[in-house]
């Protein structure tokens, strides 16, 4: 491993990097959003997020073998062992190409049945809803396919390569929007053809760039037959905590439609939609921050590996609340000035939605933590087994008549009863101090909500639904989180290096100007 301050200067910049591509792509796509629900309609706009949705429930296995892939390329990296490295990616990608054949079986058979028998979908959109599904399969299978060539990237820190090809795919989707409303042809089967056709391209990209640039990604068949029995172990464990996530979301979805139909679909996907905007910038955090921790891991750099996973934690919360604080107070204001038309629901699923995202944030550097270490098994069968219970619970609850949030109420409770089942288990795995983490991550982050929610509370309580109410409350949301953050969130020391960062850019600026004019 490269020194400490090496890797934090990595990570601050490869973060940054990911956070320009994330900007681009957020605009687009809420954007894109509002043509796309506006030039299909809400039914048909629901229809294919619930048919998606569904075809990526067959995803439970895959993701457990995705997530297999990046956590032993990253591994090998922290070890510096090439030529295991290039035996690790051939492995994977031999066992990626066995497991689509398996899925495109099942997906054609029982997921076909499911799809023209059971789902609740108009009659008239069923054709349409055919070809939905079978282009959202080759889009599936073709990324389980290039999985690997996505985990090699990460792995490597290369994360300007998903920025700049984000230009081509922020393009390309306001195009869709253009040649979906012109089209002559069924919209909806138009929309998810070139949707399809774009992941064809971008992936094909991504496995090209690391065939060039990256000695290990060049295919060769082997059978080593030790790591296959280690990469199946650790993707059998793992599987439990895949598919009780896919099951939350995807699982969700279904739910949603069997009790409340393509329209309640619509406005899950509409939260889901603004999920994905504000999230994203925790995910680019975190996407730079994961090769870092299993490889300080791997490494055995145990100090700076406690260090990413508690300011990890801090951090990622802070960043999402900044955004979702607002979010949540004129959710909708929002949704009535983004799009013409809201579907029922929209407004609690966009603030349940939010909460949970929140919520889930605390435990982000704690799953990447527990994935470093390969041992997984009781851990998935304590916190996977807790999450599993997100169907089951909210099939009960929505079948006595339930409302439809309340898959989003069980999500909240069980993830809760989860982050704390995580603190405790880690405790064993890694020596993690559940006092500490609590009273320096939980309490914490706690005491900075409550504090930079009083007054824009009160502001918003007092203001009328309107854009100049609107900015005047974001305004102040921005303001007394950034203040409760520093000086509630911050200890002396955090303060004193936030406060030298600040001089340091002026005085950047202010040396620059004088240069300029001199």
């Amino acid at each position: 491993m490269s020194s400490t301050p090496a890797n934090t200067k990595r990570i601050a910049k490869n973060t940054l990097v990911l956070y320009v591509r994330m900007l681009f792509l957020m605009l687009i796509s809420l954007y894109t959003s509002r043509v796309i629900l506006e030039a299909l309609g809400v039914e048909d706009f629901g229809v294919y997020n619930v048919v998606g949705g569904f075809v990526a429930l067959f995803a439970i296995v895959s993701r457990s073998l995705s997530g297999a892939a990046s956590r032993f390329l990253n591994y090998e990296m922290g070890k510096g062992n090439n030529e295991r490295l290039r035996i690790v990616f051939s492995t994977t990608l031999s066992i990626q190409f066995l497991l689509a054949i398996i899925i495109l079986i099942l997906v054609e058979t029982v997921g076909l049945w499911f799809l023209n028998n059971k789902m609740v979908i108009p009659i008239e959109r069923l054709n349409a809803a055919n070809w939905v599904f079978q282009f959202s399969v080759l889009t599936f299978c073709f990324n389980l396919l290039t999985t690997p060539y996505n985990a090699a990237i990460i792995a490597h820190e290369r994360m300007s390569v998903f920025a700049y090809f984000s230009i081509f795919e922020g393009i390309a989707k306001l195009l869709i929007c253009y040649m979906v409303i012109i089209s002559p042809f069924d919209r909806l089967i138009i929309y998810s053809f070139f949707i399809f056709l774009i992941q064809f391209i971008v992936r094909s990209f991504y496995q090209w760039y690391c065939k060039k640039y990256f000695q290990e990604c060049r295919y060769r068949f082997v059978v080593d037959k030790p790591l296959l029995k280690e990469i199946f172990s650790y993707s059998f464990w793992n599987l439990i905590g895949t598919s009780s996530v896919i099951l939350r979301s995807q699982g969700g979805n279904v739910l949603i439609n069997l009790f409340g139909g393509p329209v309640v679909n619509a406005a899950r996907a509409i939260a889901n939609q603004v999920l994905h905007a504000v999230h994203s910038f925790v995910d680019n955090f975190f996407t730079a921050l994961r090769p870092q921790i299993m490889q300080s891991y791997a490494s055995g750099d145990w100090r700076y590996m406690m260090t990413l996973i508690f300011q990890g934690a801090r951090l990622s919360y802070y960043m999402l609340f900044l955004l979702c604080l607002p979010l949540l107070l004129n959710t909708d204001y929002l949704l009535h000035f983004w799009l013409k038309t809201v579907p029922d629901h929209s407004v609690l699923f966009v603030r349940l939605t939010l909460v949970f995202s929140m919520i889930e944030s605390i435990s982000s550097t704690l799953i990447i933590a527990q994935l470093a270490t390969g041992k997984i098994r009781n851990y998935q069968l304590a916190v996977g087994g807790l999450q599993i219970m997100n169907f089951p619970v909210s099939y009960v609850i929505l079948k006595c008549g339930g409302v439809p949030e309340t898959i989003l109420y069980v999500a909240i409770f069980i993830g809760i009863c989860c982050l704390l089942t995580r603190i405790y288990m880690l405790r064993n795995m890694i020596n993690l101090s559940a006092v500490e983490f609590i009273k320096k991550v939980i309490i914490n982050i706690s005491l900075v909500s409550f504090v930079a929610s009083i007054i824009p509370y009160f502001a918003f309580k007092t203001s009328q639904n309107s854009f100049t109410s609107f900015f005047y409350v974001t305004i102040l949301c921005f303001v007394s989180t950034i203040i409760s953050i520093l000086y509630v969130g911050c200890n002396k020391a955090e303060r004193q290096f936030v406060y030298a960062k600040v001089e340091k850019i002026f005085m950047k600026v202010r040396f620059g100007d004088k240069k300029r004019t001199g």
